[in-house]
């Protein structure tokens, strides 16, 4: 193969074939998707499907509001049910300083139409009876998150990507860049070069490598998570909302008739290892008996391991190098790029057409560490 593209997208995630169907539906002709495996294949597959605006950071706010708008009308636009379930995000909270925390947070956005609220333990248990109350101090919620599934997003957008003719090249690996003076000039795949001048990074936990290709700083770092998932759960309330206990990262949401069960493991080191294990399954089960005991009644009937890309201060990476022309990432999501992925399609999109995008993400540029100026995102898991 030896073809041209106006722009290549590099990754077939939530974030690349977002990127790739908004430059199609702008216009763009010739673009181009490269896909090192299938599509959804690498992090956001794995994904716990979350979808939410409470975060502390601003952009971070705006950014989960659009997508949630946009998720709302995923299937009026595109004709894919993604299995959206708008049934709340609780933050189960129990230090003064959580609380201190999110109550700046709310207060936030609240200010930007995000309709977040603090509410009592009592409260908190009446949106999901399966916690115990002990030790909360408050909580924190909002009613229009939720849950949907990631695939079906990925291949929502690819199929509308491709109606407005963006090629997609699945198992197709890239293996450099070319670059003249300070231009890009040709992106090389394991079938064959592709002349282009735009390049879109999106490729998850490997971007630090597509960085390298054109000498851009891409600090992102791969770090195994793990999920499971339960047999069916009698009587599980529909309505219950994704919840999590912030203290020690035990989350779960409803996943067909059983739950998704999740939990950050601190033991975990960097790699981009994916295989399965149970080192981190006593320390989910202490979390679970404490905080919602009704949890270890129920079977693990499946699972798996999936990559969180993180950057040094768990917020993205979003930008246009000013090192070398036309080389844009949107990548370092740190847990958060499925449910970012609609609004930063959009942003992406308008950086790609010299558009002012709806959000300012110059916060976000991979410079930002060289200039000692990390942007932290509290609200994570």
């Amino acid at each position: 193969m030896n073809t041209h593209a106006s722009v290549v997208v590099i990754g077939g995630g939530v974030i690349g074939t977002s990127i790739a169907c908004h430059l199609a539906a702008a216009g763009v002709r010739d673009v181009v998707l490269v896909e090192r495996d299938e599509l959804a294949a690498g992090s956001t597959s794995k994904a716990a499907g979350g979808v939410r605006a409470q975060f502390s950071d601003e952009v971070n706010i705006l950014l989960g509001a659009r997508s949630l708008e946009a998720f709302a009308r995923f299937g009026a636009d595109t004709g894919h049910d993604i299995g959206l379930h708008r049934t709340g995000y609780l933050f189960l909270l129990t230090t003064p300083e959580e609380v201190a925390s999110f109550e700046a947070g709310i207060a936030l956005q609240n200010s930007l139409g995000v309709p977040s609220r603090l509410i009592d333990p009592a409260e908190a248990q009446r949106l999901n009876p399966l916690i115990r109350t002990d030790g909360l101090l408050a909580a924190a919620y909002s009613p229009e998150d939720g849950h949907c599934t990631p695939e079906a997003v990925v291949h929502g957008y690819a199929a509308v990507a491709r109606h407005h003719g963006v090629r997609i090249l699945r198992r197709t690996e890239v293996t450099g860049i070319d670059v003249r003076g300070t231009a890009i000039t040709a992106v090389h795949t394991g079938i064959g070069r592709i002349t282009t001048n735009t390049v879109v990074c999106a490729a998850g936990a490997w971007s630090r490598s597509i960085g390298a290709m054109v000498g851009v700083d891409l600090p992102v770092t791969p770090l195994r998570r793990q999920v499971a998932v339960t047999e069916a759960f009698p009587g599980l309330p529909p309505d219950l909302p994704m919840t999590i206990d912030f203290t020690t990262s035990l989350y779960f949401h409803p996943e067909g008739p059983g739950l998704l069960v999740g939990m950050s493991d601190p033991d975990e080191r960097p790699g981009f290892a994916t295989d399965a294990h149970d080192r981190w399954i006593p320390r989910l089960a202490t979390a679970m008996e404490h905080r919602a005991p009704a949890l270890l009644d129920l079977r693990r009937t499946g699972g798996w391991a999936g990559l969180y890309e993180v950057t040094p201060d768990h917020n993205a990476l979003i930008g246009e190098a000013s090192s070398v022309s036309r080389f844009l990432y949107a990548t370092g999501f740190s847990g958060h790029g499925f449910l970012q992925g609609p609004a930063v399609g959009e942003v992406v999109r308008d950086l790609v057409l010299g558009r002012v995008p709806f959000v300012d993400v110059t916060p976000l540029s991979a410079g930002r560490f060289a200039a000692d100026a990390p942007r932290p995102e509290a609200n994570r898991v």
